[in-house]
């Protein structure tokens, strides 16, 4: 499907409209999502008048959206739709300083995710940008929001390399609380970045470090660690290879690289690395929640939050097998209950509380490693 107005047949696939005013990022897009068997184009449009044309007969389950377009632009367009009746939006945006900042102001208005515009590549980027492009229309599909409600197909289980492909597994490191400082490794995906705003926000200057990895296309994660610094009493910033963990400082994965936990002395720094997606992501929950596994053992507390997939499962389990303090987000509280369901699933949490309770939760990690210090 091209630029010709969609039809839409009784059909379970997810229902997506693209809404952009290049003819050529709607082909591409058409044919990328149009090439999973689980997902449909219902209707393409140039601009947001001819898009609510198109949702007069009938609503999408997904929206991707450009920003900069003719006679009203996306962030326009979003606020409206948040407003009037939420469909889960996501914006399709060029990888620039500017695309960057107005990705934020987007998700601030609703929208549940972001992609970079496809554009032409390798054969390998290509298949990386088709896999991620439908990963999200999909995870967008079943986030929570709004009250619209349709019978959705169940995800699809896709074939996707461990955290092998990166980090051999080990023996675990059950280290006592007086050998290394504490560590905190968070993961999330859709829906992660306003729960994450939520938790680093109410986090005192003296909180452990740590280190997250939140599924997003590089250039954005600059900017959302620039929001978050903004935001918080913390240090937040974008990790870069080398970068040592503190007290009150949280790194967050650049996007595009995987990144690493290893063992300094007492301490612990920041690897980023090149290499394949891991559990279909790149950076990969899984790949940091092994490193924290095998660098930090029982020093390290686990948080797996919203998020479509099960990026983060079984690197959740090894920290647990490691002696690590494990927890995940609620099914209330989650955009979408993919990630830590599926880590709850596999045995590696050891409870689960609601969002606004895991700042709780790391300050309570915080006490428990240092009365076992005093003892």
């Amino acid at each position: 499907m091209h630029d010709r107005p969609g039809t839409r047949a009784a059909s379970a696939k997810i229902q997506v409209l693209i809404v952009d005013d290049s003819a050529a990022v709607r082909n591409a897009l058409s044919d990328i999502i149009s090439s999973a068997p689980d997902l449909e184009v219902m209707g393409v449009a140039s601009d947001p008048y001819v898009a609510v044309q198109k949702m007069q007969s009938h609503l999408p389950d997904v929206i991707f959206l450009d920003i900069e377009m003719p006679r009203m632009d996306g962030l326009t367009f979003l606020r409206k739709i948040m407003s009037q009746r939420p469909i889960p939006v996501v914006i399709c945006s060029t990888l620039t300083e500017e695309g960057s900042q107005t990705f934020m102001r987007a998700l601030e208005a609703g929208a549940v995710e972001a992609i970079a515009k496809p554009k032409v590549a390798t054969a390998e980027a290509l298949a990386e940008a088709r896999m991620r492009i439908c990963d999200v229309a999909r995870a967008a599909a079943h986030a929570r929001i709004g009250t619209r409600r349709r019978s959705l197909p169940p995800v699809r289980v896709e074939e996707k390399l461990t955290a092998d492909a990166i980090l051999p597994a080990a023996a675990p490191r059950r280290g006592g609380q007086i050998e290394a400082e504490p560590l905190v490794a968070i993961g999330a995906s859709t829906g992660g970045t306003e729960a994450l705003a939520t938790v680093l926000r109410a986090l005192p200057l003296d909180c452990p470090g740590i280190a997250i990895v939140q599924h997003m296309p590089e250039g954005f994660t600059a900017a959302f660690a620039r929001r978050m610094d903004g935001l918080c009493a913390i240090t937040v910033r974008e990790a870069a290879h080398g970068d040592m963990l503190a007290p009150g400082l949280a790194l967050i994965a650049p996007g595009n690289h995987h990144m690493l936990i290893e063992r300094v002395g007492r301490n612990y720094r920041v690897a980023v690395r090149d290499g394949p997606p891991v559990s279909r992501h790149r950076p990969s929950v899984d790949v940091l929640f092994r490193s924290a596994a095998q660098a930090a053992g029982g020093n390290a507390l686990g948080v797996i939050m919203t998020g479509m997939g099960d990026d983060g499962a079984r690197g959740m389990l090894e920290m647990r097998h490691a002696g690590a303090n494990t927890i995940a987000q609620d099914e209330a509280s989650c955009t979408v209950f993919g990630m830590p369901k599926e880590a709850i699933a596999r045995g590696g949490v050891e409870r689960t509380v609601g969002l606004s309770a895991i700042a709780a939760e790391i300050a309570k990690f915080q006490r428990k490693m240092k009365e076992g210090r005093a003892s």
